[in-house]
């Protein structure tokens, strides 16, 4: 969510700062800060809105001072308005925060009770006024905050700056992410290695519960039960080129045009060159030994989960649940013997699906995740992570990292089947074939994209729009609906087509468009039947097919051409249009397409 840079430099940080800041800005956030200590005077900077606002300001009433901390925020506790922007600031002490302080209501009571007054809504601001009271009794900036750290409860990645302290800054992270930056008698922290990339790339992730102290030439760090340990530092290469829009209109649209080439890497790290065998990563799971698997994520993520129990249940026979990882541990659900756990999130630092990965550790006999960042949270914390080799994805609504996603999971479920037995050596080969098959069925897919604009323009007209799916369809419905309520702002549902005459069918008239996702598959019948009984009550159908398919169709109010290809693969290949709708649409109304209001792109927060 909120992005954090904080840098102890040998040059005016501000515009640095700002700099990195606008790096982060894919992550989500309404407003934006800036504080720094110049000889020892601590002062800071705040705007609502998009980072232009905060250059704006700082031309006006610029920020001398080469140490320095930075924030975008996405407000959780408070509207975005300057008072609640970071840093925040009591005193001596500025503090930029990620994540929620879940005991901060006790914590203002108490401070209340010394006669402590507040001027924000917010958590943080409580963090701020607690270290500065701790500082007046007589403690040190570093056991300040320390002490304020131990008294904290709930998920935070935070920085502490100091008046009067040119050269010192505290971090610590609980839940959330954080990195340290080692430059040349500089150092730096941030939220991801993202922000740092022009800066360094000589990264140290802290760890669950780490502390630290940095110095322009030192960094000590003390783990959750205050022992002084040692991080390792390791060299992270980001192509920079893959964090500008390379003359796209926006990252969503480059990184829609991305996936032949995204998904193609995934499929050549998993499949070797020929022969039918999956070549996993690491410790070879042997799935022959799991009766059941449970697969939690959260959005995006969980329509790729819902996809792949389509495919371990008919492929593998493995019995799957699937769940929102919001809902998962509060259900506090059993876990059989020879139970699988595995958990999908493309920046492996969602708060919710790692919440549930803690619940099913020593419970589930083995735990799995699929992620983007493999240094991540949910990642370390894995038996086994499968990388999905994504590349950088800046849009707030995901497209290839969903299609890398499918990509690994039908990867996974084809090395099901073989450790089962419940494929046979043609039918796997056959599916092998179909995957080799999928960067050349991307790319035809996208070049549909002309066809889709025009059904775009029309669909933007609209207020409410349904989708349907069936069978491996099904969840790609769900996934299309979420992309156009995401950066269009248009109420979209998904239903299962068979679903619609049980009461949605309530809902069809000649305002709501209806997208129906169906190749000519074994179902395909089926659904038209379906699409049938919207266009009887005067509904819009908008079919997306193969040629087949809409050959049999009849008269629909628009298509769009899909190319033919193996049932196995289809939701990865028909993922394209769905994305493509939504991106059109919302270019269409003119929304934010790369950074949709009130959305963040890493959810730390539960």
């Amino acid at each position: 969510m909120c992005g954090i840079i904080g840098i102890l430099g040998q040059h005016e940080v501000a515009p640095t700062l700002v700099e990195a800041l606008r790096r982060l800005e894919y992550r989500g956030y309404d407003s934006a800060g800036i504080a720094t200590v110049n000889d020892g005077v601590l002062e800071r900077r705040r705007a609502v809105g998009k980072l232009v606002y905060l250059s704006d300001l700082l031309v006006h009433n610029p920020l001398a001072g080469k140490s320095g901390i930075g924030h975008t925020r996405w407000a959780t506790h408070g509207a975005p308005t300057t008072e609640n922007a970071h840093p925040h600031q009591a005193g001596p002490v500025a503090v930029v925060h990620n994540g929620i302080i879940e005991n901060f209501r006790e914590l203002r009571e108490e401070l209340a009770g010394h006669g402590i007054e507040f001027v924000t809504e917010t958590d943080t601001e409580t963090v701020a006024l607690l270290t500065h009271h701790y500082m007046q009794t007589g403690l040190s900036p570093v056991e300040a905050a320390e002490k304020t750290l131990s008294r904290l409860d709930g998920a935070f990645a935070l920085a502490f700056l100091f008046h009067g302290e040119n050269d010192l800054m505290v971090a610590a992270r609980k839940g959330s992410p954080l990195a340290i930056g080692h430059g040349n008698e500089e150092m730096y922290i941030g939220s991801d290695a993202i922000a740092l990339a022009p800066l360094t790339n000589r990264i140290t992730y802290l760890e669950e519960g780490d502390r630290a102290v940095l110095t322009r030439d030192s960094l000590k760090i003390w783990d959750a039960k205050g022992h002084q340990v040692g991080r390792n530092m390791r060299v992270i290469e980001i192509d920079t080129a893959k964090v500008d829009k390379s003359g796209f209109d926006h990252f969503m649209a480059k990184e829609i045009a991305e996936q032949p080439v995204v998904v193609g890497a995934a499929i050549n790290n998993y499949l070797p060159i020929a022969g039918n065998e999956v070549l996993l990563p690491g410790v070879d799971i042997d799935f022959s030994k799991i009766e059941r698997l449970t697969m939690v994520a959260c959005g995006t993520a969980f329509y790729a989960c819902l996809t792949a129990k389509y495919w371990f249940e008919k492929l593998a026979r493995i019995p799957v649940e699937v769940d929102v990882a919001s809902e998962f541990r509060y259900r506090e659900p059993p876990l059989p013997a020879q139970t699988a756990a595995l958990f999908v999130s493309q920046s492996g630092e969602t708060a919710d699906t790692l919440a549930a990965l803690r619940y099913c550790a020593g419970k589930a006999d083995k735990i799995l995740s699929v992620t983007n960042v493999a240094e991540s949270s949910i990642a370390r914390e894995s038996d086994q992570t499968y990388p999905i080799f994504a590349g950088v994805e800046i849009g707030v609504a995901s497209t290839k990292a969903f299609t890398c996603q499918l990509t690994v999971l039908l990867s996974l479920a084809l090395k099901a089947a073989r450790d089962r037995g419940t494929m046979s050596k043609a039918a796997l080969s056959e599916a092998v074939v179909a995957m080799r098959s999928l960067p050349g069925l991307l790319n035809v897919a996208l070049t549909q994209t002309d066809e889709i604009k025009g059904h775009a323009r029309k669909l933007a007209e609209a207020r409410d729009i349904l989708f349907l799916g069936r069978g491996l369809m099904y969840p790609i419905a769900h996934e299309g609906a979420l992309k156009l309520k995401e950066i269009s702002y248009i109420h979209a549902e998904a239903y299962a087509s068979g679903e619609l005459k049980h009461g949605p069918i309530a809902l069809i008239d000649k305002k709501v468009p209806v997208v129906v996702v169906a190749p000519s598959d074994e179902l395909y019948d089926k659904s038209i039947s379906n699409m049938q009984e919207v266009m009887a009550r005067s509904g819009k159908v908008l079919l997306i097919s193969d040629r087949k398919g809409l050959a049999h169709a009849g008269d629909v109010w628009g298509s769009i051409t899909m190319p033919e290809c193996h049932p196995i693969i289809s939701p990865i290949v028909y993922s394209i249009p769905a994305q493509l709708l939504a991106y059109h649409t919302a270019v269409a109304k003119g929304t934010d397409v790369d950074q949709p209001r009130n959305l963040a792109k890493s959810v730390t927060v539960e």
